[in-house]
């Protein structure tokens, strides 16, 4: 109880945002090598249904451009959901207000592998899984006041530019002021590890259990948020 309090609870601090950040940036990392090797798409990367819907929208190919259409209302009411769960637990305690997020995207992900393993039409499987990550990134923003996104590697690997960029200027320039944030850098690389490690072991437990591989992600979810979820008032 009192880890998942320190994890989840409604009174943060830098340690445990990040904590929390590094967690669910692996879980994504996972979840999308599962959209992949499941539906053959990577779910989190809205950047790339957008170019699709675009392309295909030039090409006349209805039906890729409704799955781009799917995935990125998905995301976007995925991130709606996330913030009036946040908003719900604030106004009716304040104790569970990151807990309903994190416990609605293990549910989500229990979702996706039965209809994966039921072999449901891709099209639902889809919907689910960019839902959760809308659902997630849209919860650590909010957490962090917006300072990490999770599923969002592009901001990532940008904001690790723009930091190295300072780094050489500053070699170059030595006496004007600019200088990297190396604190940021060290989130930046944490995230992004990651992000990857969790890529790497769905990438591995996809192809060897399929679907059924997120069942342990989503268990770990609901092992996080359940204990506060389900705590009494004054406990």
């Amino acid at each position: 109880m009192a880890s998942a309090r320190a994890i989840v609870g409604h009174r943060r601090s830098h340690g445990s945002d990040l904590l929390l950040a590094t967690f669910l940036a692996a879980v994504a990392g996972c979840a999308n090598a599962g959209g992949f090797f499941v539906l053959g798409a990577y779910t989190s990367h809205m950047t790339g249904w957008l170019s699709t819907l675009a392309d295909e929208a030039a090409l006349l190919n209805a039906r890729l451009v409704a799955a781009a259409l799917l995935a990125m209302v998905s995301f976007v009411a995925g991130a709606a959901l996330g913030t009036m769960l946040i908003n719900l637990g604030r106004q009716r305690d304040r104790r569970r207000q990151y807990a309903l997020p994190i416990a609605a995207e293990g549910l989500l992900l229990l979702a996706f592998a039965g209809l994966a393993a039921a072999g449901a039409p891709g099209a639902a499987a889809l919907a689910v899984l960019c839902l959760t990550m809308g659902l997630q990134n849209a919860t650590i923003t909010k957490i962090s006041g917006a300072r990490i996104r999770t599923t969002h590697a592009t901001g990532m690997i940008t904001d690790v530019g723009i930091e190295l960029g300072r780094a050489a200027f500053r070699l170059i320039a030595p006496r004007s002021g600019v200088r990297a944030n190396l604190g940021n850098l060290g989130i930046l690389g944490r995230l992004l590890g990651a992000f990857l490690a969790g890529g790497l072991v769905g990438a591995l437990g996809y192809r060897a259990v399929g679907a059924l591989f997120t069942v342990p992600l989503a268990v770990l979810l609901l092992g996080l948020a359940l204990p506060l979820i389900l705590e009494r008032r004054g406990a």
